[in-house]
């Protein structure tokens, strides 16, 4: 596999989708690269403490995808998670609250970067571990699956994940109990340094779903309609006890795989391909396509954007650090 530039589809006519949910597309999506760069900014200047990974440049996967899913469903995030976090509704404050490790975040402070999420809104915290989350989305989709509920599981990952064991066992397991769980890799192509095509021969991922006998399919991830389509499609049949779906996003991250990476392992002309295919301004234009949207509605959501990405800073620095006392707290045993 070694897929340098992006083969974005087909444009959808955008009338029969609601002019409510387009917009919030793209204000989630926007607020996620916004709060991403501001993360990255205070990173630099030295006033945030711990590591980063950031997603900016993934926006629409995360966004297409959590929104296709109906509000009580659960999402497990990966050690790049802000964005996930963000997509599925935990609120900006909490999570930049998280990263500066204050009582007020989403985790109370305990878990930073690689543990935000917030399971009242469906998001279980992060776990750092590549593949690791994957068998415990099987293990909330069996749960779901006993009891009725009709809830599913969006288990997100990494390309890197599917080399791991973890993740094998999770989607053989699925797939034999009809688990209603969707196995979602952001495919970006690299883990850290190495491109996937030195550590995978199939062309696309999605094709190892068929040892499982599960349906796979692969999208062009920086279109968040086609992302949700996809989704919404694979959800609807979890949902009615036809089985777990894997549906891989080629997508590309514009950093490189932590904070001070600068990604420059990667072929120029591939960087450049994908850049100009920015998920947001070419959003940004798909949008303008719909006459019922306007380029002040979108001037005005931007500048709520920024207003909203700087409120949570103020209210990150204005918290409490957490009590010592509090580190005994949360435990199944002392």
């Amino acid at each position: 596999m070694r897929i340098t530039r992006p083969q974005q589809p087909e444009r959808k006519d955008l009338s029969g989708f609601a002019e409510n949910l387009l917009l919030e597309m793209y204000r989630r999506m926007l607020l996620i690269r916004r709060f991403e760069l501001k993360v990255n900014e205070l990173y630099q200047e030295g006033r945030m403490p711990g590591t980063i990974h950031l997603s900016h440049g993934q926006e629409a996967t995360t966004v297409g995808a959590c929104l296709a899913l109906d509000r009580d469903d659960v999402i497990t995030l990966t050690h790049r998670g802000h964005g996930q976090a963000l997509a599925k509704g935990v609120p900006v404050e909490a999570v930049m609250a998280e990263l500066f490790g204050k009582a007020t975040g989403c985790c109370r402070g305990k878990g930073g970067s690689l543990h935000v999420g917030d399971l009242s809104v469906g998001a279980l915290p992060a776990i750092g571990i590549v593949g690791a989350s994957s068998p415990i989305a099987a293990g909330m989709a069996f749960a779901f699956q006993r009891a009725g509920n009709r809830r599913i599981v969006l288990n997100f990952f990494g390309d890197g994940a599917v080399n791991e064991g973890d993740w094998h066992e999770a989607m053989n397991l699925a797939a034999l109990w009809k688990l209603p769980v969707v196995f979602l890799c952001e495919n970006n192509f690299y883990g850290v340094s190495t491109h996937i095509s030195e550590v995978v021969l199939n062309e696309y991922l999605a094709e190892r779903a068929a040892a499982y006998r599960m349906r796979g399919v692969t999208v062009y991830g920086n279109d968040p309609i086609t992302v949700y389509d996809t989704v919404r499609e694979a959800a609807g049949g979890a949902r009615n006890g036809e089985g777990p779906t894997m549906v891989e996003c080629l997508t590309y991250r514009r950093g490189g795989h932590k904070r001070d990476d600068r990604g420059s392992y990667r072929p120029e002309e591939e960087v450049d391909a994908w850049f100009q295919r920015d998920p947001i301004p070419d959003f940004r234009e798909y949008l303008l396509t719909d006459e019922r949207i306007t380029p002040e509605q979108l001037d005005r959501l931007e500048g709520e954007i920024d207003a909203a990405v700087d409120r949570a800073v103020d209210f990150a620095l204005s918290s409490p650090d957490p009590q010592a006392s509090s580190a005994l707290e949360d435990l199944y045993a002392e």
